[in-house]
């Protein structure tokens, strides 16, 4: 157990100063705009209002509420400043996570150290997550990892005990999962003119 704890901590703080940089980054005109520096809804944070938006709006023909949320929590802590550093370190925060949730996943199905240490270093320090960690608006990607690396760790936990409590609970990170990345769909799950 303490093992896996230090080399937990490890990797977290491996892919913290490997990212570290990226909280220097600007908003990236391409769409940053229309998710954060000038979306109205999610600039004034989290607000009754805006979670009923949040649930509710196909804004650019995507529907995520889930990080829709992720964006107001950042300006409600942050603010919208240039450069978006809280921005960008929540991502890295969350990217930080996803690599420890998985490393945690691994090592609970396989019951093996290295292997799955080997992994989680890959799958956080690989380049093809740059993207997804350091464009802010692309933090649906990260949010939806995380729900997913949950869900399957959740199962796992269910596939083993039988508890309804962890069916319940893997049930609920692929909703919060789905809500992350649903893209093309409106809230009545019905398609949607791109």
């Amino acid at each position: 157990m303490k093992r896996t704890v230090l080399f937990s901590l490890l990797l977290a703080l491996v892919t913290f100063a490997v990212f570290w940089n990226i909280q220097y980054n600007q908003f990236v005109k391409y769409d940053d705009d229309f998710y954060v520096y000038e979306n109205p809804q999610v600039q004034a944070g989290l607000t009754i209002d805006n979670l009923k938006w949040a649930f509710t709006t196909t804004h650019h023909a995507i529907w995520h509420p889930v990080t829709w949320l992720s964006h107001m929590t950042d300006c409600q802590l942050f603010g919208v400043k240039h450069p978006p550093r809280g921005h960008h370190l929540s991502s890295v925060v969350i990217h930080a996570l996803n690599a420890v949730l998985l490393f945690i996943l691994l090592r609970r199905m396989s019951r093996a150290f290295w292997k799955p240490a080997l992994v989680a270093a890959f799958f956080a320090l690989h380049p093809m997550h740059v993207e997804s960690v350091a464009w802010i608006a692309d933090r649906r990607d990260i949010l939806s990892t995380f729900f997913l690396h949950l869900c399957i760790l959740f199962y796992v936990e269910y596939a083993r005990s039988l508890n309804v409590r962890w069916y319940t609970l893997t049930l609920l990170a692929l909703a919060l999962g789905t809500a992350a990345i649903l893209a093309g769909f409106g809230p009545n799950l019905q398609a949607v003119n791109c």
